[in-house]
């Protein structure tokens, strides 16, 4: 059974794991130097999921957020 990720579920240290794992594993390169986010306007990965690690967002908001503009 999958662990919940969820904020109330997760401490802040899990948070940042789980962002720096599920990075990882997307693309197979550390996020340092690739600017992949930034060429969709994204900016920094850090910067995008940083309102999930504070404990401000779930994931899933944070994803929809991003992906609305390009969204019909």
């Amino acid at each position: 059974m999958a662990r919940s990720i969820l904020i109330k579920d997760t401490t802040r240290e899990e948070r940042e794991k789980i962002v720096r794992q599920s990075l990882y594993g997307d693309c197979g390169t550390e996020c340092e130097f690739c600017s992949g986010c930034d060429v969709r306007g994204g900016g920094r990965v850090e910067s995008i999921y940083q309102p999930y690690i504070d404990g401000l967002k779930e994931i899933a908001e944070i994803n929809a957020e991003y992906n609305a503009p390009f969204i019909r």
